[in-house]
């Protein structure tokens, strides 16, 4: 293992080097059909738990490629994308080209620092728990809290451990050596720590949910509106 897990910025701009690279890390394959439809399946669970509104500003944590940003846009006021990899950024923003309500933010790994507080309508992150440590995540649930204005929302999810094909993903990511784990290789998350992490943070009104017997996921209000 030569790159430490935490060193979030530097394992993700190792890893997507290239476009081919980068799309094969965020979704194992390179079919922009897929892409899309992986996208407007994220739009569905958002409408679902969050809510997508025309008057919001939403924000997501670990925007990759601009997967799901490419397909949000157009549905509302403002799309931030941040993520902790230039070279994903720099992909992001080829795939974003012609929309006129997006902005990309590089980020630490850790925080949303750039962000200001009170400042957006709605945060999300999917697929991108799996990659971090639980004392990382939790600390982006809060930094989520600091930058929605009162009354906003927040959505998170993880492949869920208690779920029989979330256990397969933690049995194959077990099968390797200690010393040969890759830095971003795949942690589970359950209902209960999302739970814990969104009311924790200071969230109200939250809720969690299961999906496709694979995805645990969670969604609050910032309380004050």
């Amino acid at each position: 293992m030569s790159q430490m897990r935490g060193d979030y910025k530097s394992v993700w701009n190792s890893l997507s080097g290239s476009k081919v690279d980068a799309y094969m890390v965020v979704a194992g394959h390179t079919d922009e059909e897929k892409f899309h439809e992986d996208a407007e399946d994220t739009l569905d669970i958002l409408r679902d738990t969050v809510g997508i509104k025309p008057e919001d500003t939403f924000l997501e944590i670990g925007c990759g490629v601009g997967r799901v940003g490419r397909v949000l846009a157009p549905f509302v006021k403002a799309w931030i994308g941040c993520d902790v990899s230039a070279n994903m950024l720099g992909l992001a923003g080829r795939r974003l080209l012609g929309l006129t309500n997006t902005r990309l933010q590089e980020i630490s790994g850790f925080d949303l620092r750039p962000i200001a507080d009170n400042s957006v309508d709605v945060v999300y992150t999917t697929v991108v728990f799996m990659h971090l440590e639980e004392w990382d995540r939790y600390n982006y649930v809060r930094e989520a809290r600091r930058v929605l204005r009162p009354g906003g929302r927040f959505y998170c999810d993880n492949v869920d451990l208690a779920s029989p094909r979330g256990w397969a993903v933690f049995e194959d990511s077990r099968r390797f050596p200690p010393g040969e784990r890759p830095a971003q290789i795949s942690k589970c998350s359950t209902q209960p720590e999302l739970e814990a992490f969104l009311k924790h943070a200071g969230f109200a009104d939250v809720r969690v949910a299961g999906r496709l017997d694979f995805w645990a996921y969670a969604w609050g209000v910032k309380p004050g509106a």
